[in-house]
């Protein structure tokens, strides 16, 4: 049983070696390097940004389900 398990484990971790992909060298410049990160935060800053109170509709704290159940009432 360990005999198998262990021909098992040594199969698995032969495939995972094989079908690991080695990553390329940052071939950018200094330079380069900080104007992409510059870049980066300014889009995270954007996301993060709250919006202000008038862009977004207002939310009713119940939900639709009020005005649903008075419409279904004044049907009847």
């Amino acid at each position: 049983m360990d005999k198998r398990l262990a021909k098992r484990h040594k199969r698995q971790v032969s495939r995972a070696k094989s079908r690991i992909k080695v990553s390329e060298p940052d071939l950018r410049t200094p330079e380069e390097i900080k104007a992409a990160r510059e870049a980066s935060q300014a889009v995270a800053e954007r996301r993060t940004d709250a919006r202000p109170h008038y862009s977004t509709p207002a939310q009713h704290p119940a939900g639709r389900g009020a005005t649903g159940a008075m419409k279904g009432d004044a049907g009847s």
